[in-house]
């Protein structure tokens, strides 16, 4: 496999994200005493940050690929609203598929951490399908944005954007164009999404959405088997399960390969799943295979658990480490 070469094919392709984006918000500060009110810390603020988070999150790394990404998301007619399309701008992602909703907040998750550790995380959300009329707009963008884009990634966070119909939608549309479908599922939906290219969730995700909790899965011909069953449910092309420091694992229909772990350090894995998913499309897009599309998402996510936070990976960055890998 020439890596190399498959990664300088990425910066020519266009993805389609549709899922559920969401602000990200961090209150950071100190502790030195217990409220009065009641026994819990006080926490003095000393800085505010906010990323994209959810869907968002994926198509920034499209982006930070020096790919186009397009994104399909509903946000509400709120300050957090403006936040996040002004966020989604700032990185070069296209907003003009962004649909506002006015009877739901945008989501926005705050993080209050003292002292580099996390105190409370407070959610503002509505859970649950959108009206009639925003899943009609939903559909109506995909059918404008599809003839534009290489691939499709699914960015399901169970919010209400991925109905029956959207993926319908996505999948048929997909087919008839011959560019590939993947899905970071939600357990909840995860017997929905039939008929794609890939599926990538991590082994909790796996087991959890076969309902497979009590059956011991430790070793690699756990996995191949849990995979294999996902593969008939779905009737999709494959499967990949991302492992943590055991690697990954591809099931397609005749053959299972196990991949090894690239990364040296890890301080964070917030976000490697967006990087796995991200990196891996794009190379399906420019027409690798599964295998060697896998092999470099591997390396994406080897170096963004390197980093602290929500962090992205850039085409040198891998290059530099698969050079490294290869001893060159």
């Amino acid at each position: 496999m020439d890596l190399l070469k498959a990664i300088l094919g990425l910066k020519n392709k266009s993805i389609l994200v549709v899922g559920d984006t969401m602000v990200d918000r961090f209150v950071w500060g100190k502790v030195s005493r217990i409220s009065p009110e009641a026994p819990v810390p006080v926490v003095e603020v000393t800085k505010e940050t906010q990323t994209l988070g959810g869907a968002g999150n994926v198509a920034n790394n499209i982006t930070s690929l020096g790919a186009k990404a397009y994104i399909i998301t509903v946000i509400g007619d709120d300050l957090d609203g403006l936040c996040m399309k002004e966020m989604l701008e700032s990185k070069n992602i296209n907003t003009d598929y962004v649909i506002v909703d006015k009877q739901r907040p945008t989501t926005l998750k705050t993080r209050i951490v003292a002292s580099n550790q996390q105190v409370v995380r407070v959610d503002k959300e509505i859970k649950g399908y959108f009206s009639g009329k925003t899943e009609v707009a939903i559909l109506k963008n995909i059918d404008a944005v599809m003839k534009k884009v290489d691939g499709v990634i699914i960015s399901d966070y169970a919010k209400g954007i991925v109905t029956d119909k959207v993926l319908k939608k996505i999948i048929t549309l997909a087919k008839n164009k011959k560019i590939p479908v993947t899905v970071d599922p939600k357990v909840e939906n995860f017997k929905k999404y039939k008929h794609i290219t890939c599926m990538t969730p991590n082994t909790k995700e796996a087991i959890e959405g076969m309902n497979a909790q009590h059956q011991g899965i430790k070793s690699d011909d756990d996995i191949a088997k849990l995979g294999k069953k996902i593969l008939k449910l779905l009737e999709s092309q494959s499967v990949l399960i991302t492992r943590g420091e055991k690697g990954m694992t591809i099931i397609e229909k005749n053959k299972v390969t196990h991949i090894p772990t690239r990364a040296k350090e890890v301080y964070d894995v917030t976000g490697a799943g967006d990087t796995v998913i991200a990196t891996m499309t794009l190379a399906l897009a420019a027409k690798r295979k599964l295998v060697e599309a896998a092999e470099i998402a591997n390396f994406a996510a080897g170096i963004v658990v390197g980093k602290v936070g929500t962090a992205t990976v850039t085409v040198d960055e891998i290059v530099k480490a698969i050079k490294t890998f290869n001893g060159k």
